[in-house]
This record gives structure tokens, C-alpha cells and sequence, in this order.
């Protein structure tokens, strides 16, 4: 919209034509003369040719180019031969002059927030000669503003919080606009903030755009959110202006102005008796309608409980009722106690008037469970003297049935406590005796556990270790406490010492150990010095030792000790004699030993035998490789002999044949050899030749065969295998079967052979031979 102020400006740029030359006489002039600090019109200095500022308004709307100014020097007589040129800013584009006129014009609108001055330079030539007239002039071109940019907001969403219940007047946020048109000229920039959403809770200053609350105890949990409309409007507001609007977002926070409160004040709870201590039992809650540590609450038992104790969830705010002490239906059934809740922080302008704690009520029911027997004592430590005999008293157990019903109880020992099985367990009564002798050298301590099971219900049971202690008895004898290497000197002197001795015992008696030493008084070498401190000195009672007489002596010692009964052992002490300096330092202990006779050392003996017992060993090793061999039987399955035919080349020569069988040997068996061996198979080993009883004369040899038979199975060198050749079987597939007659039960006389005709034209012979018929008999 243009102002009054911009309808004069064109005013007087349309009459300034008219009205420039009564204020500038013969020279050029601007729109309207600009008044100086003195009050008078602007004019040209006696050096310039020109006004040296022009205006212009920006959006301009014409359809035209929009007229800006005149040039004109004096010297421009109006015959057309000045010329004016325009050099600077958008010179050419931006602005054109008319060379003969001098008059300036804009292409096109301006935007004064793009560009507020432009700056030009002017010239004046001569056109035939193009000299310069006028001197370079500069001026500049200033842009009028006008309201043709609306305010605008940074965000268009704003998000603010105030608390809830505040005070009427408390500030919320601020909201600014800005306005690109110039501040400076007019009321275009000058904005004044509205609202236009949000009353009657919240207001806005006009001029800052700083909301604030209007409405006194706006209560967050009534209404949390809120949405209001902020307008910017510039021309200070009046009408025509432009405008701009924006969205705040409010929240009221929360204080704590709402004390907890129980919605129930009774509350009711079951728990059986065999709940663990520290489980919960139950939850109880209050309700606050604040928010985060606001709505932070506190649970107590009022006075304390013995039994029970309540917590606070820090999730869920809920008060947790917790088990401190076990509980029991056969002792109490039935527990109330109150509870406390309140707020752990609490705000000071809402604590007046206001209790910021509630009450409730707690009924806890205990229910009755099938519990588990519970042993008199936990654990047991019993004390056993060892070398109890088997089925000793060690002691008793004792458990019960908690529940009403007493219900009998069962006693049995963990086996995988007593791998040993040393003990056993009455299962009624509870009495535990040994199996077996207790040693306490062996184990100190042996750690079992017992089990109580209920018999009507074995699924309940308890468990009880179970510590015995093995009581020492003086059962073992005291020994040497360790191995002594003892020598004597040959030149030692009688009464000199040679060793301290000392012992030990596996026993530990109540008043410590006490050993006594001694030897036989009539030992003619050695004596002994007990000293009472259980160690004993070794004495020589003579002198004079010699190696070559003896290099060693067995010394036996008796130690005893001071226990009931009391226990006594001998030791024996090897003492061997060496060759030692005037000072009594052992030099050398072996015996002197003497060449050998025949030049051969130890050495080389020890090679010779190594020798021979590795030949010894590689023979034992290579019989034994010759017996692990097997030979194949001729036949392997009885079943199938297809593949197992024996093929004999030769038909034999009859009697005539003497290479095939002796027959003379079976007739006359004193002439047979003295070392024959089998012709049918390659013997695995030589055994030794028996000679065997002779035959007698005339015997037969159904007889004679027998007599061998009787004497080979009797013969523990005879070889553990039979020879066994099959003949003529043709296989399971043949009509004929076997033909052989070793599995016949009939004699030859009686067998009936008229089967054979049917067999066909391969058994025609075989048939003429049996039955006795001609040829032409049979039909095949």
C-alpha cells in the first residue's frame, strides 16, 4: 500500500521538471532539493554540474520504466551535440539515460532489502569530437522503502514449560519477530505482539513478545499441555499492516502439591510357612499423581515388625512385604501391622495444610505346608576311639516331623559321603555304628551326612552333615625319623660318637612323646647314650676296625615310647667301616677288592652276558613266530564244497603200486621206520619218537589200525588235528547228491539201484554196471 508519503515523492518528481530551474537556474537537480543543517534547499557547488542524490521508490508497478532523473549541463544548447553517458552500478542494465535528454530511467523494480544505494558516475561529451564538457561527476541513487515484507518468527514452533501453579505474571518464554523493511524510515520494522490462541491462561507483551501466565492455580493434573497463538503485526499495529503468527507449545511441570494417598486402606496377604527369608510376599501401592521424584514414595511398617519388613520399588513405587524370620502355621497363623507412606521429597509452598503421608492396613495369613523333618542339632560332631571294633557305638541322630501330624521319620546314610562304607544308620532310631575298624592314622576326621526322610512322603528329606572325630589309641610303634647313612672310622677310637639317632610315632598322645633308646648290653662294638630328649647317641665300645675283616655292621636299635599300652619297634642301623684322615674325614667305605686271575674285568663279563641274553631272546621270539602260524584247512565250509575239489591225477596202480602206499608196513609194522613222518601235510615242529609196542603176528589190521588210535589219542605229542578228504560229491544242486557212500546206512548188498534209470543218458553205464540189465531195457 503507498503512503502519503510516497504519493508526494511522486508528486514532485512529476512537477520537479517545472519546479527545478527557479531553485537551480541553468544547471541539473534531483528529484526535490534535500535540506541542509542551515534549513536551505541543497545546491550544487561552484565545482559540481549536478545534484549528486536521486530517490527512488522500490516496487514500483508501472508498466513503464520508471523515471528517475534529468541530467543536464550548462553546456547543452539543445542542438543535440552533447551526449550524456551513465557509467557505475547497474548502469546499462539496472539504469539507461537518454544520450540527448539526459533523462534516467529504471529497467526494472527494485528491492531496497536487496540493495538500499546505487552508486554512478556521470559524463557530458561532445559528440563530433567526443571531448568531455563536464568533468566525472559521482551520484548516487537511494531506494525509498516501502512495507512490502511482513514479520516473520525464527521457529515455527516454539516449546516452553512453566510450573504448575505459579504465580499470575510469570514469565514463560520470549518470542521475537523481525521485519526486513528499514527500521529507520516509518513505522514499516515497528512490530506489536498479539495473542491470538491461549487466553484466558496466558498473555504476551506487546512489545518484547515475553508470554506470561494469566491465570492463577493452573494445575498440571487437571491440563498439561497448552497451545497458543503468538501474532507479530508491523505499521505499530494499525491497520494495513503485515503480520505473522507463530505456535508455542507450554507445558506445566510438575510440583509436588498432591500428597500419596492408599485407595484401599486394607490390605490382605497369604504366604506359606516355608517362604525363605528376604522372599516377598506381596506388594501394596499408593497412588500420587505427580510425576518423577514427586511421586518418589516411602513405605514403613509403623513400630517396626519382627517378622515382616516392607520396601520400596523404585520402578513401580509399590511397597514390597518381605520375610525377615521364618514362619510357622503350627506356632502363629495369623499377623496385622500398618504401613506408612510418604513422599520422599517434599516442596515447602504445599506442605501447609497438607499431610504428605497415608495409612493402611496389613493382614498376613500364613498357610500350613508339608514341611521336611528338621534334625534336633546342625551339624553333629561325634568323637570315636580308633581300633573300635566293627558295629561300635558312635552316636545318634535325632530329627522330627514339624507338622501337626508328627509323622514317623526314616534315617539313612549318604553313600556318596562314605565311598568307604565305614558306618552305618538304625533307620528308626538313628543310632550310628562302625562296619568296619576306624584308624586315625589313616583319616582324622570323617565328614558323612545323614538323611531324614518321611515314610508317608519320601519326596520330604533333610540333610545333616555329620562330623566324626577319630580319638588317637597308642597302636602304632614308634621308628627311626629318618634313613641314616652311618660309617665308622678304622682308626677310630672307643667312646667316640658316630651318629645321633631320633625317632617319630604316627601317634599323638595328650602329654607329647617320650622315646627310650637301648641296644643289646652285650654288643661288643657299639654302645648307645640315650639322652631323655628323644634323640640317642651311637658309641663305639671298641677300636680297631678293619674293612678287610668287615666292611659293615647290622646295628639293631629298640625304640619305645611312654603310651598305653606301650609300643616298641627295632630298627636296624647299617654302620659300615671306612677309611678315613688323622681327622676323621671319610675317605673311602668300599671293601678293597682283588684282580681277576683270568685278565677278564667286570666290564667285559657284564658284555658277555648282555650277549647272550639277547641271542636267548631272539630265539625264544622266532619259535614263537613259528608256532602263531595256521594252516588252512582243505575244506572250509561243510556246507559248500564247490570250490574245495580235491583232484587226484593219478588212478593208482593197483597192488603194483608201491609208491602210492606201503601195504607191507601195515602187515608187518616191526620193519616200519623208526622216524616216518606224514606224506599229507608239512609237520610245524618235530616231536620225539616214541617207539611203540609191537604188533603181534597174524593181527589184523582192523586191529592194528585200532591199537595206533588208542595210542595217538593217548599220546600228548600227537598233533590236535584230523585229516579229512571228501570224494565224489557233486553239490547240493545235483539229482544224484553225494555219491560218495561214507554217509550211507545201508550196505552195498543192500541197496536197490533201479533209481538210476530215471537219472537220464549220463547215468546209462553207471546203471547197466548196478542193475545188471541189457541196454535195451532202459528208456531214456
Amino acid at each position: 500500500m503507498i503512503t502519503n508519503q510516497v504519493l508526494l515523492l511522486l508528486m514532485l518528481s512529476i512537477l520537479w521538471p517545472t519546479i527545478a530551474l527557479p531553485f537551480a537556474p541553468g544547471n541539473i537537480g534531483n528529484l526535490f532539493g534535500m535540506p541542509e543543517s542551515d534549513g536551505k534547499i541543497l545546491q550544487r557547488s561552484k565545482r559540481g554540474w549536478m545534484w549528486n542524490q536521486f530517490f527512488l521508490l522500490e516496487e514500483y508497478t508501472g508498466n513503464d520504466h520508471q523515471y528517475v532523473g534529468k541530467l543536464h549541463s550548462n553546456m547543452d544548447k539543445g542542438d543535440g551535440n552533447v551526449k550524456y553517458i551513465l557509467t557505475g552500478d547497474g548502469a546499462g542494465t539496472l539504469f539507461l539515460i537518454d544520450e540527448k535528454s539526459g533523462d534516467i530511467h529504471a529497467t526494472k523494480r527494485l528491492d531496497r532489502e536487496e540493495k538500499a544505494m546505487y552508486t554512478l558516475n556521470a559524463k557530458v561529451l561532445d559528440r563530433n569530437t567526443n571531448a568531455e564538457l563536464e568533468p566525472d561527476t559521482e551520484f548516487n541513487i537511494k531506494i525509498h522503502d516501502i512495507n512490502d515484507n511482513a514479520p516473520k518468527f525464527a521457529k515455527e514452533i516454539y516449546f516452553a514449560s512453566v510450573p504448575e501453579m505459579s504465580e499470575v505474571g510469570t514469565s514463560v518464554v520470549t518470542v521475537t519477530a523481525t521485519d526486513a523493511d528499514d527500521q529507520t524510515y516509518g513505522n514499516s520494522a515497528k512490530l506489536v505482539y498479539s495473542i491470538l490462541q491461549g487466553q484466558p491462561y496466558f498473555s504476551v507483551d506487546s512489545e518484547n513478545g515475553t508470554i506470561k501466565t494469566a491465570l492463577p492455580g493452573m494445575d498440571r493434573e487437571v491440563k498439561e499441555n497448552y497451545q497458543v497463538v503468538i501474532q507479530a503485526k508491523d505499521m505499530a499495529g494499525q491497520m494495513g499492516g503485515l503480520s505473522g503468527t507463530t505456535t508455542v507449545s507450554i507445558t506445566l511441570s510438575d510440583v509436588n502439591d498432591s500428597p500419596p494417598r492408599f485407595a484401599n486402606h486394607s490390605f490382605r496377604v497369604t504366604a506359606v510357612e516355608s517362604t525363605v527369608i528376604g522372599a516377598a510376599i506381596g506388594r501394596i501401592k499408593a497412588d500420587d499423581p505427580d510425576v518423577g521424584r514427586n511421586a518418589e514414595m516411602e513405605y514403613t511398617i509403623v513400630g517396626g515388625h519382627d517378622i515382616f519388613n516392607i520396601i520400596t520399588d523404585q520402578i513401580t513405587q509399590e511397597g514390597v512385604i518381605i520375610i525377615k524370620k521364618p514362619l510357622d502355621y503350627e506356632t502363629k497363623r495369623d499377623y496385622e501391622f500398618r504401613v506408612e507412606v510418604k513422599n520422599t521429597y517434599l516442596d515447602a509452598r504445599f506442605i501447609h495444610g497438607l499431610q504428605f503421608k497415608d495409612y493402611a492396613t496389613v493382614k498376613v495369613t500364613v498357610e500350613d505346608v508339608d514341611e521336611p523333618p528338621i534334625f534336633t542339632r546342625n551339624p553333629y560332631i561325634i568323637e570315636v576311639h580308633e581300633d573300635t571294633a566293627a558295629g561300635s557305638f558312635v552316636g545318634v541322630v535325632s530329627a522330627r516331623d514339624p507338622d501337626a501330624d508328627n509323622k514317623p521319620v526314616k534315617y539313612s546314610i549318604d553313600r556318596h559321603t562314605d565311598l568307604e562304607r565305614l558306618f552305618n544308620i538304625d533307620s528308626v532310631n538313628g543310632t550310628i555304628t562302625t562296619l568296619k575298624a576306624l584308624d586315625r592314622e589313616t583319616s582324622k576326621w570323617h565328614n558323612i551326612s545323614v538323611v531324614a526322610t518321611e515314610i508317608n512322603n519320601p519326596r520330604q528329606t533333610t540333610r545333616v552333615p555329620v562330623f566324626i572325630k577319630v580319638l588317637d589309641v597308642n597302636d602304632n610303634a614308634p621308628e627311626f625319623a629318618m634313613s641314616y647313612d652311618t660309617f665308622v672310622c678304622e682308626n677310630v677310637k672307643a667312646g667316640q660318637l658316630i651318629q645321633t639317632i631320633s625317632a617319630v610315632d604316627t601317634d599323638e598322645p595328650l602329654v607329647g612323646h617320650k622315646f627310650v633308646f637301648s641296644i643289646s648290653p652285650t654288643n661288643p662294638n657299639f654302645t648307645i647314650d640315650d639322652r631323655e630328649d628323644n634323640t640317642a647317641n651311637i658309641l663305639t665300645r671298641r677300636g680297631g676296625f678293619s674293612r678287610r675283616e668287615m666292611s659293615m655292621y647290622l646295628l639293631p636299635v629298640v625304640i619305645s615310647d611312654n603310651g598305653y599300652p606301650i609300643q616298641s619297634s627295632t630298627s636296624t642301623l647299617i654302620v659300615r667301616v671306612c677309611a678315613c684322615d688323622s681327622r676323621g674325614n671319610m675317605q673311602s667305605c668300599n671293601p678293597e677288592v682283588l684282580p681277576f686271575s683270568d685278565g677278564l674285568t667286570t666290564g667285559a663279563l657284564v658284555a658277555i652276558l648282555l650277549c647272550v641274553i639277547i641271542l636267548l631272546m631272539i630265539v625264544v621270539l622266532f619259535a614263537a613266530l613259528r608256532r602263531q602260524r595256521k594252516k588252512e584247512p582243505l575244506i572250509i565250509s561243510k556246507e559248500d564244497v564247490r570250490d574245495n575239489v580235491v583232484s587226484y591225477n593219478d588212478e593208482g596202480g593197483g597192488e603194483e603200486d608201491t609208491q602210492a602206499f606201503d601195504i607191507g608196513t601195515l602187515r608187518n609194522p616191526e620193519v616200519m621206520d623208526a622216524n616216518k613222518l606224514r606224506r599229507d601235510i608239512i609237520p610245524e615242529m618235530l616231536f620225539p619218537f616214541r617207539r611203540t609196542s609191537p604188533i603181534k603176528d597174524n593181527t589184523d589190521v582192523r586191529d592194528f589200525i585200532n591199537g595206533r588210535l588208542q595210542e595217538n589219542d593217548s599220546d600228548p605229542t600227537a598233533p590236535p588235528y584230523d585229516s579229512l578228504a571228501t570224494y565224489a560229491y557233486e553239490g547240493t544242486g545235483s539229482l544224484a547228491e553225494s555219491l560218495s557212500s561214507l554217509e550211507s546206512a545201508a550196505t552195498e548188498g543192500d541197496q536197490e539201484y533201479d533209481y538210476l534209470s530215471n537219472w537220464g543218458p549220463q547215468f546209462k553205464k553207471l546203471a547197466e554196471m548196478y542193475i545188471g540189465k541189457s541196454p535195451d531195457a532202459f528208456e531214456f
